[in-house]
């Protein structure tokens, strides 16, 4: 047999089985083309689906998150809103709570307790010190300007009464303590506030009835700063051990020369009189004028009860400031004259001068006291038997008209009066009211009121 025998059938049966798979490759070929395609189109579709749902997506949060954003900006506003307008109802509460506990009567009476013991101790210590060690009065003087002073200063500035504190007897007080403290030596200066302390300011306690009234610290103010000054000059210059040494302007001034003395206090209250009129009432006319502020001279002018407002009401308008300041000069000249002439060679007659100003403030003081609390008491009784009345009659029980020892027309002129009367006048020396105008009203009673023509700053 020959090889090609054998090897016939072999290649003849390779042939054939290769073109049996053949086949079989074309038809899986087939069936993976056409299922291959498919899928490729279905995963083409999915994938394009799948990115326009993607991109919805996106867009969904993309907006959500704007929403949110603009959401959340919003809620911030509103919260940061309420908390604010929350944070400011807290501070007005605790604001109104603190003013209402500030004007409740237990502190009022607290400090009308302080005001009374302050009062009564620095008159107690004024004569211990006048009587064992004078040499201190004028520290006395000093250290009580030092606390009093700044106290009305910020009192006066919270009422929008701060025009008040240019008046000459605050410039006299300064003028004081400069040459207590940096001109001992200056003989013009001593014979100025000298004058000045004894003439206007000491004046005006019986001239415009300043109090001695101890539960008020505004009344015992303003009675320190017109009473003391005169004090601590008549001690340095009769009762002060050795004045000559501490002082050694008195070396120069064993008396004084009337013209020089009125000249030199009238110079110092020309100056005064002259800043006054600059920086009060021409720089700040507008002010004054529209009733923002008021000052002595708009306050007499308004006082239609009193002479001086009447008088400065029948003077024209042009020529009434001028008036005032020429009426405010001779007044302060004529007030000078027991100092120059009298007071200052006479331990005895500046001792009774002390005791007569004194004197006049504790008069009025008692009368304060007794006026105010007495138709306080009145009005309190006379309210109570109308209760009375009133609760009898809706028993059909017949009462008395009246109470003994008051009637109707006793409360009502007492009512009446207290309604009528002036108000407190300003502390001043040369024309000017002693207190700030309110009722004449005790302050456990009301507070002191700004008149309407005053506004807040």
């Amino acid at each position: 047999m020959s090889k090609d025998y054998f090897s016939a059938p072999f290649e003849r049966f390779k042939r054939d089985e290769m073109s049996d798979w053949a086949g079989a490759f074309t038809l899986l070929d087939t069936v993976e083309t056409y299922f291959d395609s498919h899928y490729d189109l279905l995963q083409r579709r999915l994938q394009k689906h799948s990115d326009r749902l993607k991109m919805r997506a996106e867009e969904t949060f993309k907006l959500r998150d704007l929403k949110i954003r603009d959401l959340s900006g919003d809620v911030l506003t509103e919260n940061f809103e309420r908390e604010f307008k929350a944070f400011r109802l807290r501070v007005s509460s605790r604001m109104t709570k603190l003013s209402s506990s500030w004007q409740s009567a237990k502190v009022v009476r607290t400090r009308e307790k302080i005001s009374f013991f302050f009062g009564v101790m620095s008159l107690v210590y004024s004569a211990l010190l006048f009587g064992l060690a004078p040499e201190w009065v004028h520290i006395a003087y000093t250290l009580q300007a030092l606390y009093l002073l700044p106290l009305r200063a910020y009192l006066y500035k919270k009422r929008a009464w701060h025009y008040f504190l240019f008046d000459l007897c605050y410039y006299v007080n300064i003028l004081n303590f400069v040459y207590l403290w940096l001109l001992p030596s200056s003989p013009a200066l001593f014979t100025a506030c000298y004058c000045l302390s004894h003439g206007s300011l000491a004046s005006a306690v019986i001239t415009w009835r300043n109090s001695l009234v101890f539960h008020d610290l505004d009344k015992v103010t303003s009675l320190f700063i017109h009473v003391y000054p005169s004090f601590t000059f008549t001690v340095i210059r009769h009762f002060y051990p050795s004045a000559e040494a501490r002082f050694p302007a008195l070396l120069q001034l064993p008396h004084l020369d009337p013209v020089r003395a009125i000249l030199l206090s009238g110079g110092i209250y020309l100056s005064w009189q002259l800043l006054y009129w600059k920086f009060i009432l021409v720089d700040r006319h507008e002010k004054i004028e529209s009733g923002q502020r008021t000052t002595s001279f708009s306050f007499l002018l308004n006082d239609k009860r009193g002479v001086i407002g009447r008088t400065l009401s029948s003077i024209p308008p042009a020529y009434r400031e001028m008036s005032f300041l020429t009426g405010q000069l001779v007044y302060a000249v004529l007030t000078e004259l027991p100092a120059v002439y009298l007071l200052y060679d006479s331990p005895f007659w500046s001792g009774v001068f002390l005791m007569l100003i004194l004197g006049v403030s504790v008069w009025n003081g008692g009368g304060f006291y007794i006026e105010v609390f007495g138709r306080k008491f009145e009005r309190e009784l006379e309210a109570l038997r109308k209760e009375l009345a009133e609760s009898n009659a809706r028993a059909g029980i017949e009462t008395p008209v009246s109470t003994p020892g008051l009637s109707n027309g006793g409360s009502d002129s007492g009512q009446s009066s207290v309604e009528s009367s002036p108000p407190i006048m300003m502390n001043s020396k040369h024309l000017l009211p002693e207190d700030p105008p309110a009722l004449e009203l005790s302050h456990s009673e009301i507070e002191l009121e700004v008149p309407q023509s005053k506004k807040d700053q």
